[in-house]
């Protein structure tokens, strides 16, 4: 299979390159810069330059492909603010949009991917309590019910040029050198990783074994298409992921966050640490899937062993 990569750079882009290495898959990348790119990932077979906010990608990039996998989006970690908030957006609608016009560019050229498999939040949902969601759900609300939903649709597009359409409601990311935890293991070793704001809120994690596993599971198998909520089959509540982290690295974690605090630090990235998603991966298990982590303890002893 030859798959075509739009950020292949990032977290989840380095891992699923290396999977796609392993096995045998021919890799191709859009990238801003390939001269970097080839040397930060060896991996890939051919780089494309291409700037996503500025129009579709080359017409050469999407010779051959089978796959495109959709991967970009500015990081939501920060202050909220109004240019944040456009960097935000214009990473996924805008890239998203010129990602699937270069796709339908390439079917009127007799060139269809076969699928897209894009990249998409959790966020979809808003704060839902204690409310199970499958991806049968609703939207919610808020600004990244608004990025997400916009997203979605942007990739969406692409089933018009004859492409399955994988959309990945990925959820709080754990991983060795990347993810959430790179930020709350640093706070859990000094001592301040308690309960942020009640603790109570559910949080949706996945280990980034099964985000690649998942992506791979979408390529292969016909059978998955639109939602697909990536996130491990046992979510957690926010207290107790801080103290299973706290136990793992043998440090407490019982100095509670405040959410005013959160929230004077933060901005409107405070709501997402501090929003309830009980997301369930209906999707992925009822098309065969078999998580390799199913359970946090375990997922972050192999983290950091």
């Amino acid at each position: 299979m030859r798959v075509l990569i739009a950020g292949a750079t990032g977290f989840v882009g380095r891992a699923l390159v290396h999977a796609l290495v392993e096995r045998g898959d021919q890799r191709v990348a859009l990238t801003r810069d390939p001269t970097r790119t080839r040397m930060t990932l060896p991996g890939l077979a051919h780089t494309y330059a291409w700037h996503p906010l500025e129009g579709p990608p080359p017409a050469e990039a999407f010779e051959g492909v089978d796959a495109v996998v959709n991967l970009m989006g500015e990081s939501v970690v920060g202050r909220w603010t109004s240019r944040k908030r456009r960097a935000i957006m214009e990473s996924r609608e805008t890239a998203t949009r010129n990602l699937v016009q270069g796709m339908r560019d390439a079917a009127n050229a007799g060139a269809v991917p076969q699928v897209l498999v894009s990249a998409s939040a959790v966020g979809y949902y808003g704060d839902r309590g204690d409310e199970e969601l499958t991806e049968d759900a609703s939207s919610g609300e808020g600004f990244l019910t608004d990025v997400c939903v916009r997203w979605e649709a942007a990739a969406d597009q692409a089933s018009a040029a004859g492409a399955r359409v994988v959309l990945l409601r990925t959820g709080l990311v754990a991983g060795r050198g990347g993810g959430f935890l790179a930020p709350l293991s640093r706070l859990t070793r000094w001592g301040l990783a308690g309960p942020a704001g009640s603790g109570r809120q559910w949080w949706p994690w996945v280990h980034l074994d099964d985000v690649v596993g998942l992506i791979l599971h979408a390529l292969d198998n016909d059978s998955v298409r639109g939602p697909l909520n990536v996130c491990a089959p046992a979510p957690v509540r926010q207290r107790d992921l801080a103290r299973e982290l706290g136990r793992v690295l043998r440090r407490p974690a019982l100095v509670p966050t405040p959410g005013f605090g959160l929230r004077l630090v933060l901005g409107g990235f405070a709501a997402e640490l501090l929003n309830s998603r009980r997301t369930l991966p209906a999707a992925a298990l009822a098309s065969g899937y078999a998580f390799r982590h199913p359970d946090l303890a375990a997922a972050l002893r192999d983290i950091y062993s």
